[in-house]
């Protein structure tokens, strides 16, 4: 792993790594927050159009969508279609962002981000406003702490990310099986504090990583090119994903373990 090391290169050199590593950064940050924001305005639209309809009232948002599709959503096979999706964005992200171009893969990203925004919405017809609010402060203060702490240690958190990301196979296998062989409400409980551990250590990581990613590709003089630039952008909308995904799954246990839901 790349360390930052202020005795790689001297002078102007390194103030001018520094300053492209906060512009590059600020951009990961922005580009996740905007993700963040388009996800959350789609999840409240079609969740409170869910909400309406469970409740047997007509649609209240009708010029987004009409009450016909939200009982398609609830109820045939497009559900499936909404819950995997994400998944397939992801991956297709993942491995084919050599392949695309910048704006081609921010299309994807803000595609995703929409299709991910449909996949929670149930969030705004199972808990209150309130409940939402109170696990979103708290997971961006969870958020941001860790994501400061992976960009200002020294410490090397390789192995802290390998170690997550093993521990994170083992819950999905777990989550599989106990969709099949419900293993009871403790044990659900203790997986979800473990998947809150596991996104907990990705944000420093990941973070930490996106940092000496920059760092080693600025020291080896490569940003300039424009070949550099257009990886500098493809790698910031990666890093936005890294992030956005840790931030999603850590907001949504904490709204399982603060939200009462709605009576």
């Amino acid at each position: 792993m790349v360390e930052y090391q202020p005795n790689v290169v001297r002078g102007g050199v390194r103030a001018e790594i520094d300053a492209g590593l906060r512009a590059h950064m600020s951009k990961v940050y922005g580009l996740m927050s905007f993700a963040m924001i388009v996800t959350f305005a789609v999840a409240y639209v079609v969740g409170t159009d869910i909400g309406a309809v469970i409740d047997g009232n007509p649609a209240t948002n009708p010029a987004f969508l009409s009450q016909g599709m939200v009982v398609a959503m609830l109820t045939s096979p497009i559900k499936y279609v909404i819950m995997f999706a994400p998944l397939a964005a992801v991956m297709g992200l993942s491995f084919g962002i050599h392949k695309l171009s910048v704006g081609a893969a921010n299309g994807v990203f803000y595609a995703f981000a929409a299709i991910m925004g449909l996949s929670i919405a149930g969030i705004f017809a199972m808990f209150s406003i309130g409940d939402v609010f109170k696990a979103f402060l708290a997971t961006s203060v969870a958020f941001l702490s860790l994501s400061l702490y992976g960009y200002t240690t020294t410490r090397d958190l390789t192995g802290v990310g390998r170690f997550a990301m093993m521990g994170l196979i083992g819950v999905i296998v777990l989550f599989i099986i106990n969709w099949f062989f419900p293993f009871g409400s403790a044990f659900m409980f203790a997986l979800n504090v473990a998947v809150l551990l596991i996104f907990s250590a990705l944000t420093a990581y990941d973070t930490q990583r996106i940092k000496n990613e920059y760092i080693a590709f600025a020291d080896a003089g490569a940003h300039g090119s424009p070949e550099g630039r257009e990886w500098m952008e493809k790698a910031a909308l990666m890093g936005a994903l890294g992030l956005y995904l840790n931030f999603i799954n850590m907001f949504m246990i904490m709204l399982q373990f603060m939200g009462g839901g709605d009576d």
